[in-house]
């Protein structure tokens, strides 16, 4: 992934997604590209064409605030993808020209990412609440027994994006698999923010561009939305269909790690269901998908 303009990636995706007749742009005659033109994204935001140009092929970055709002109300951003456009414009050396470090320091920086003590025990001591750790990449760094019960995929080690794009058990579990596929890729760029050229992120999206057209076409439209508060709608294999709260709480002093808790309405079917699931999961028996019967387990209750 080129990230060496990353504004105008962003500029070129978005403007590919407003209809002319959106932007009360009649009579466009014959276009050879979907969206508006640059000359019309700057006609509309009250700046020469030639400047929004050089925004677009990144020979201008530092754009005032007053011309990237007038360019957010053209494109349609909302709050989050206005704040994203802004950070873009942000002053920062790219990571070839940062200050070299000592082979130690550079060891250090990469080493593995860990989980508060604290976190980890409050997680297992959770027996009704599915819980896991995540980074902003979406890879998973600790999850409590419940967690996994409903997923293999909530353990450590696990990316959650890569799980839900390419694991067809990922997919036969989530009934709003493509509503939570398109809110993970969304979240992802909203939680690297300006950071595009990270490796991790490199390496993640160029793997998941590889593999998945998917996520090639979603990454592409560069949507900005973070994480909020949901609902998923599951189909698990051993008890049947669940609705699971999911809320994200951030892990103060850490870099930007998230503890994702799960919970069902009380006394909801849900709840019942979660409560069976996390009796199979103490006694060893929690997710079988390859078992003879996946729904046994209720029948027996």
């Amino acid at each position: 992934m080129d990230g060496t303009n990353a504004l105008g990636e962003f500029l070129r995706a978005r403007r590919a997604l407003v209809r002319p007749e959106d932007a009360g742009i009649r009579g466009g005659g014959l276009r050879r590209v979907p969206g508006l033109r640059r000359e019309e994204v700057a006609m509309l935001a009250g700046i020469s064409a030639d400047y929004y140009l050089r925004l677009e092929q990144g020979r201008d970055r530092n754009p005032s605030l007053q011309v990237l709002e007038a360019l957010a109300e053209v494109l349609n951003l909302d709050a989050d993808a206005t704040a994203h456009l802004i950070g873009l414009t942000q002053t920062r050396p790219s990571r070839a020209h940062r200050a070299p470090r000592s082979a130690g320091r550079a060891r250090a920086a990469r080493k593995p990412e860990t989980v508060p003590p604290g976190i980890l025990q409050l997680m297992e001591g959770w027996t009704t609440n599915p819980a896991y750790v995540e980074n902003k990449f979406t890879d998973v760094l600790a999850a409590n027994a419940l967690a996994t019960a409903v997923s293999p995929n909530y353990s450590a080690g696990v990316n959650l994006l890569r799980a839900v794009l390419l694991d067809d058990s990922e997919r036969e579990l989530l009934r709003d698999w493509e509503e939570l596929a398109e809110a993970l890729i969304a979240s992802l760029r909203a939680n690297v923010g300006p950071d595009v050229d990270d490796p991790r992120l490199t390496e993640l999206v160029g793997e998941l561009s590889v593999r998945s057209e998917y996520f090639r076409r979603l990454w592409g439209r560069h949507d900005v939305h973070p994480k909020r508060p949901r609902v998923n709608r599951l189909h698990h294999p051993q008890v049947g269909d669940l609705e699971l709260h999911a809320s994200k709480l951030a892990i103060v002093g850490t870099d930007g790690l998230v503890l994702k808790v799960f919970h069902a309405e009380p006394g909801s079917r849900s709840a019942e269901l979660l409560a069976i699931l996390g009796s199979l999961a103490a006694s060893g028996k929690g997710r079988n998908p390859t078992g003879p019967d996946r729904h046994q387990a209720i029948d027996e209750q």
